[in-house]
């Protein structure tokens, strides 16, 4: 199996590097990154990274991902499957879809269900789109878990999306609840309280959800407000994902608060701005 990685970002950096080990065929192309991990080739461009592949995986962030396809699909055959795993709303994903599909390009709509660094190639996915089933049957032969659930580009997004709706709120209110246990000094004993009522796994939980936020407040924020648009789409209530959405602004605007400029990091690729 030959498969065309773009974006070597965080999560494309991790997707290259184990479908590498698993013994696929992985050729690459970011222009800020000039290292390939282990295992994979780097090609000079989106054009020759897609030339004669099976599978095009596409981790370049929501504001590049139609320019990237519309670079790629020149250059692309009718065999190949295009999956966008790149986070976005579904009209978004619809968009890419209808570019892909006038060209004879099989399309596919790729939801990633969790952190890629915390399950690495295992994180469930869900597939949808022209192409779903055709990248289903080459992801079963390389054990990486995904759900077929329609050849509808943009379904893919829309259960991520409402799935987020819970998980995001989750997250804004753990944090509000430490928040103010912080204020009469009972932030362990509400954290043990909230990781109990989790489930066994609460703790680990816990800490996932207070860290990712932390680290991924900007990006989150933006997924929540295409949450909040596509609820508003269905007229359905999102009183809680705009509170969701306030909580993500401040912890984003707090984490810029603290940090301050380094020296460029030589991993960081065109995908960490939008994903």
């Amino acid at each position: 199996m030959y498969i065309a990685v773009l974006g070597l970002g965080e999560a494309g950096s991790i997707y290259a590097l184990d479908l590498a080990q698993r013994g696929v065929t992985v050729v690459a192309f970011d222009p800020l990154v000039a290292t390939a991990p282990d295992g994979v080739s780097m090609a000079p461009s989106v054009a020759d990274a897609v030339r004669g592949v099976d599978i095009v995986v596409s981790l370049v962030g929501a504001r590049a991902a139609a320019s990237v396809l519309e670079a790629a699909l020149p250059s692309m055959g009718a065999a190949t499957v295009y999956a966008d795993l790149n986070t976005g709303g579904p009209e978004a994903k619809r968009s890419l879809a209808a570019l892909a599909e006038a060209r004879g390009i099989s399309f596919v709509d790729v939801a990633i269900l969790a952190p890629v660094p915390r399950s690495r190639i295992e994180t469930p996915l869900l597939l949808s789109g022209s192409g779903a089933a055709r990248l289903l049957t080459r992801f079963q032969e390389i054990e990486i878990p995904a759900t077929d659930v329609g050849t509808e580009a943009g379904l893919a997004a829309s259960l991520k999306l409402l799935r987020s709706v819970f998980m995001k709120g989750l997250a804004g209110l753990v944090f509000e609840s430490l928040s103010a246990a912080d204020t009469i000094g009972a932030r362990d004993w509400v954290q043990q309280q909230i990781a109990s009522e989790l489930g066994p796994d609460g703790d680990e939980l816990v800490r996932h959800l207070l860290d990712g936020t932390s680290k991924h407040a900007v990006r989150r924020e933006a997924e929540m407000r295409d949450a909040q648009a596509y609820l508003e789409s269905l007229g359905s209530p999102s009183w809680m994902t705009a509170a969701t959405i306030d909580w993500l602004h401040k912890i984003a605007g707090q984490r810029d608060a603290v940090t301050t400029p380094g020296p460029a990091d030589p991993r960081r690729s065109f995908a960490d701005g939008g994903r």
